[in-house]
């Protein structure tokens, strides 16, 4: 079993948690830094795709 197989018992049972240990009013402020890193990252990984095309666009021939 890897962690791709949560499942959503496994997935209720972690929200829960982080209910607890941080408190309803912290949730929303996690939730958006969670989500603008993800947005950051997934930025950066297409501008180095991009980059490694552009490379190979100009390449000699």
């Amino acid at each position: 079993m890897g962690i791709g197989s949560i499942g959503i018992p496994g997935l209720i049972l972690i929200l829960i948690i982080a209910l607890i240990v941080f408190g309803p009013s912290k949730l929303p402020e996690i939730g958006k830094a969670v989500g603008s890193s993800l947005k950051e990252f997934k930025n950066a990984a297409k501008d180095i795709g991009s980059d490694d095309s552009d490379k190979n666009d100009r390449t000699p021939k």
